[in-house]
Order: C-alpha cells, then structure tokens, then sequence
C-alpha cells in the first residue's frame, strides 16, 4: 500500500526535489527529506518555497534563462 502511495505522488509530483538533485548531484530522497525536516523546524515555510519553485519549473518557458550573452544595438 505504501509503495503504492510513494509511487503514485513520485509520478504526480513537481519535480523539484529531482530537478534539484540533478544540480546538485545529490539523491533527490534526502533532499525530500530535508524539505521534510525543515518544514517541521520552521513551521511549514519550505513548503511555500517549494510551491514557488514547482511554479517555476513548471512554467519556465515563460522566464528567460539563456545562458547566452545578447548581442547589443551596436554590434554589427
């Protein structure tokens, strides 16, 4: 039952603890973990941060992230 229920949220979820562990090179349960110890320690602030953050990953098309430097006006 708890497989179940650990499979089913690890498919639904944001991704975020994943997209963090890829970064970071850190396995994406301890990270979930921490998010888990930090929200009982500071009275559930990480879960907001980490919705602010599943908004992000999720509509990151919108943001400008290019790595690229832009070419300006005066370049010819």
């Amino acid at each position: 039952m708890i497989q179940k229920i650990t499979a089913w949220f690890e498919q639904h979820a944001f991704g975020v603890c994943t997209w963090w562990g890829k970064k970071l090179g850190i396995k994406s349960n301890s990270i979930r973990m921490y998010f888990i110890y930090l929200s009982f320690f500071t009275v559930g602030s990480p879960i907001i941060i980490y919705f602010i953050m599943a908004f992000i990953l999720e509509h990151k098309h919108y943001f400008k992230f290019n790595k690229s430097k832009r070419n300006s006006v005066w370049d010819i």
